[in-house]
């Protein structure tokens, strides 16, 4: 199976190239070649910008794929360059969408892929995501387009610390506070359900839907069947970095009173219970099983920074956003 990447060297796609790879699929990545080191052996690269329609038409001149799978496209205008770039020249198309793209609020907090509906009023990026799956499903029934979409929800791997406040370019500076006994923010009261997925365990659900007619026209998500509250996820983080810590509680809204770039990340996402029945993905893979439990997986996570010192950064910046955040909720309740 010939099997093209747009991308394919991100956090989650890494991980799915490499296993993908392990089992004998042809894989080629399509990128600018900015992340060599995150391109797995045994990958064919083609370097291009799928951000400039022709150039990218002409670096893929003569190729067909069985699939294509794009892990960068995030708006309709992206979309649309897909359709156009391989309308005719791929049996499946599988487009990565969002989990975050469900109903926010949701009317019940287990989430499948036919009953919860596409919503998210306070997230631009979710809604650009559910106009692109629209866009798709649109297309296929005109044309046929054959198109598979997944959504994923929050999904780690070795170089993240996932958590619904850190830094994305500085991702161990949640530890580096953990460890240093600095209060850490956790948004509400700590009680609310969610759902850590490795992307190891993503990876084996995801290469099971490559090339399968029966995943035309469908939506999946792909996550692990271990429910957390943020508390638990907070105490494995510390547990992982050899600490205990040290939790303040400050509502989404105040937090985002300080930060409305936030709102997105939690109202939209991270602060509303989210709860996966996984029960399409396992009918048609029946093997796919996240094996990977948080707790064990941030012991790998936080192995792997140390074993990597240079990556061991902190970003000045969000501290100094956290501690202003953590000094004003404490004033409020000065007598």
């Amino acid at each position: 199976m010939k099997v093209l990447f747009i991308g394919g060297t991100g956090l989650i796609s890494e991980a799915v190239s490499k296993l993908a790879i392990a089992r004998g699929i042809e894989l080629y990545l399509f990128n600018r070649g900015k992340r060599d080191d995150f391109v797995p052996e045994g990958a064919k690269t083609i370097i291009g910008d799928i951000r400039d329609s022709k150039a990218a038409a002409a670096a893929l001149e003569g190729h067909r794929f069985d699939v294509v799978v794009d892990w960068i496209a995030f708006t309709p205008e992206h979309v649309s360059v897909d359709i156009e770039l391989f309308r005719g020249r791929t049996k499946q198309y599988i487009f990565i969408s969002s989990a975050s793209a469900y109903q926010k609020p949701p009317q019940h907090y287990i989430i499948t892929e036919e009953a919860t509906p596409l919503e998210n009023k306070y997230w631009q990026y979710s809604r650009d995501k559910i106009a692109c799956e629209q866009l798709l499903t649109e297309e296929q029934a005109a044309t046929g387009f054959p198109v598979t979409i997944v959504r994923p929800s929050f999904t780690y791997g070795d170089t993240m610390i996932p958590a619904a406040l850190n830094s994305w370019p500085h991702p161990w500076s949640l530890v580096a506070r953990i460890r240093a006994g600095l209060p850490v923010i956790v948004h509400g009261d700590g009680s609310s359900l969610w759902t850590m997925t490795h992307n190891t365990d993503f990876a084996k659900g995801f290469v099971g839907l490559l090339g399968r007619e029966e995943a035309i026209g469908q939506a999946y998500h792909i996550t692990s069947d271990e429910v957390l509250t943020w508390n638990q996820i907070y105490e494995a983080i510390g547990d992982a970095a050899g600490a205990v810590p040290k939790l303040v509680y400050i509502s989404s809204e105040f937090l985002i009173s300080h930060d409305p770039e936030l709102e997105g990340g939690l109202l939209g996402d991270k602060s509303v219970t989210s709860v996966f029945d996984n029960s399409k993905i396992k009918s048609l893979v029946p093997e796919f099983e996240a094996t990977v439990s948080f707790a064990e997986g941030m012991k790998r996570t936080v192995a792997w920074f140390e074993a990597h010192p240079e990556r061991c950064t902190e970003d000045k910046e969000w501290n100094e956003q956290m501690d202003s955040i953590i000094a004003a909720h404490a004033s409020g309740y000065k007598k």
